[in-house]
């Protein structure tokens, strides 16, 4: 694998656009995007099959979009124990957080002249984009269903693309039946997202749609974001791991390594203070299979310019190792998930701890979080009003700077109401 050794001076900001430089940016889609798109609102069913029928399945006529009930028992049937064991372990351990993190239903706030009541309100149906193309991730169903489950949502859809025989991965579709999923469709791409986003004879139209996925899925969220509700563009992961020389190499350079496993764009970076730990890091990942990605190895000169620096390249994931690398933890503001101490490989997040895996990337967690019941939930408003009278009298002059003649008329016809 390829590995960059670099030295931090001065501001961090410069040497983090060196970093994400490492990863060549993405040649744009969007213009066969937005024909995917409006081939799908223009022919429905027809559309989607023939791109699967493209793209997917080599020319072969692809199966029905739907996945029937009898498929998905069957499916959960042919889980083996240790499968079936791990998914449930990992739903429980999401639901047990998702709660944690449900805003409350209702909070009021009163005034002396009018209350205000915030609900949280799910929307009715939303959709999980499972990715199945370099392997399937049973474990992505889990990750996007049960935060959508604990939000409330009346119903919940899944995809994935089909392999070549036009089969949904028999591991995804045995957990989307745990999970209790209401629809599943063996569909990806940017014409799964059109499907879901605008309905077609076989597809239900969904409010939301989250989840990883290729280029060309993120391309077609972002441009149906007008149209749904989107989770975040997930681009190739990252994570940058802090550590002090005591941390022990051998489970850093694995979780480096396990990282770099999501192959082409994906980025891996180790900070730190100790030159020695850096120099066998450094080998250790120079030395590793080609998968695509890329590794650095950053020298610093204290846990302070590491912490400046993370801050700056707002990670996906974050691991702090050793005693003055896991004192930051708690001053950390830019990260999708933290993993502090040397037994938190960042896999377990991935799988099993009841964190979320779908997290922001690029640098995006400077404004964006990992996925909870919060992206499946609106905020709605109810206003009561007991006494008009202060708040047209306050407001009136405002709505006429602002020259809303009617607005501050409407206001105080409730000032002075005529019998």
């Amino acid at each position: 694998m390829r590995c960059e050794r670099l030295t931090l001076s001065g501001a961090p900001e410069p040497l983090v656009a060196r970093l994400r430089a490492l990863i060549p940016a993405p040649r744009s889609v969007t213009a066969a995007v937005a024909e995917i798109i409006e081939s799908v609102r223009r022919d429905g069913d027809r559309a989607v099959l023939e791109h699967t029928r493209r793209l997917d399945t080599g020319g072969a006529d692809p199966p029905p979009l739907r996945v029937s009930a009898a498929e998905l028992a069957a499916a959960a049937r042919g889980l083996s124990d240790g499968v079936r064991r791990a998914l449930e372990r990992a739903m429980a351990n999401l639901e047990a957080v998702a709660r944690a993190e449900r805003p409350e239903e209702l909070r009021v706030v009163e005034h002396p002249t009018h209350r205000i009541a915030v609900r949280r309100v799910p929307v009715r149906r939303a959709a999980v984009y499972v990715p199945s193309g370099r392997a399937p991730y049973p474990s992505t169903v889990a990750m996007g269903v049960i935060p959508a489950r604990v939000a409330g949502v009346g119903e919940i859809a899944v995809c994935a693309p089909p392999g070549a025989d036009g089969r949904l991965s028999p591991v995804i579709a045995g957990a989307c039946q745990l999970a209790g999923v209401d629809a599943v469709y063996r569909m990806g791409g940017a014409q799964a997202v059109a499907a879901l986003a605008l309905g077609t004879e076989s597809v239900a139209p969904v409010e939301v749609i989250v989840g990883p996925g290729s280029l060309y899925v993120q391309e077609a969220k972002r441009l149906l974001s007008g149209t749904v509700g989107v989770d975040a563009f997930a681009g190739p992961s990252d994570l940058l791991a802090i550590a002090d020389a005591e941390a022990p190499v051998e489970p850093l350079a694995l979780d480096l390594l396990a990282q770099a496993e999501h192959g082409p764009g994906t980025l891996v970076v180790a900070v730190s203070d100790s030159p020695a730990l850096l120099d066998e890091l450094g080998q250790r990942l120079a030395a590793a299979a080609d998968t695509g990605a890329v590794a650095a190895t950053v020298q610093v000169t204290d846990a302070e310019a590491a912490l400046a620096l993370s801050e700056a390249f707002a990670p996906e994931h974050l691991e702090l190792v050793g005693r003055r690398a896991e004192a930051l933890a708690p001053r950390i503001t830019r990260a999708g998930c933290v993993f502090v101490g040397a037994a938190a490989a960042t896999a377990f997040g991935d799988y099993i701890a009841g964190s979320n895996h779908i997290l922001p990337t690029a640098g995006a967690a400077r404004f964006a979080s990992g996925l909870t019941p919060s992206h499946f939930l609106r905020t709605q408003l109810e206003v009561r009003v007991s006494d008009p009278r202060p708040l047209a009298r306050i407001a009136a002059p405002l709505a006429r700077a602002e020259g809303f003649e009617l607005h501050a008329r409407s206001m105080e016809a409730r000032d002075n109401p005529r019998p």
